[in-house]
């Protein structure tokens, strides 16, 4: 089987996608793709997840993996689901969508993650769940830089555009139900 060359972009193309990902809905977006992480460096790409009040995503690695954020190391209530801006994905994976679960988010939705837009507390319904973001940050690391560059490490990390949530949201469960890639996600 031949090797596919993963392309990583420079940090001038990376900016000349601003304009895309600030093009993104501000109320009314799409659910994209939904993706579990059953276990460490492992992807599960779903038509349909469920989210529950005290798993976030059922089958997800969540709980599991805990938090450096928590006194005790147990997994952060408000860091259940990371979310991502599908635009942004897009850009940092080259266009191959194959390779946007590798961000290691669960949902990946095109909406405006922006803080002015969603600010912590704000409620997102979809599917029948709703979630709501938390005001823990959610940045990248280095499985990221490796899997997407260093370039795209720094453009969704950088203070400049840090207000855009580039790298993505965390939220938390506050309705359970289900939620299917195609779905609207829309403010409440």
């Amino acid at each position: 089987m031949a090797t596919q060359l993963v392309k990583h972009l420079t940090t001038q193309e990376l900016e000349a996608g601003l304009d895309e990902i600030r093009r993104a809905p501000s109320s009314d977006g799409v659910v994209e793709l939904i993706v579990r992480r059953p276990a460490e460096n492992e992807r599960e790409v779903l038509e349909e997840g469920i989210l529950d009040l005290g798993e976030g995503l059922v089958g997800d690695t969540w709980r599991l993996r805990g938090s450096k954020r928590t006194s005790d190391g147990s997994a952060h209530p408000d860091m259940q689901l990371n979310v991502m801006n599908a635009r942004v994905i897009d850009l940092v994976a080259a266009g191959v969508r194959e390779r946007w679960a590798l961000a290691g988010d669960q949902l990946y939705v095109d909406l405006d993650l922006s803080e002015r837009n969603l600010p912590p507390g704000t409620r997102l319904a979809l599917g029948s769940a709703v979630i709501e973001v938390t005001d823990q940050p959610h940045t990248g690391c280095a499985k990221f830089s490796a899997r997407f560059g260093a370039a795209a490490h720094t453009f969704v990390n950088t203070k400049a555009h840090r207000h855009l949530r580039l790298r993505g949201l965390n939220a938390r469960v506050v309705q359970p139900g289900a939620v299917s890639a195609g779905d609207a996600i829309r403010k409440l």
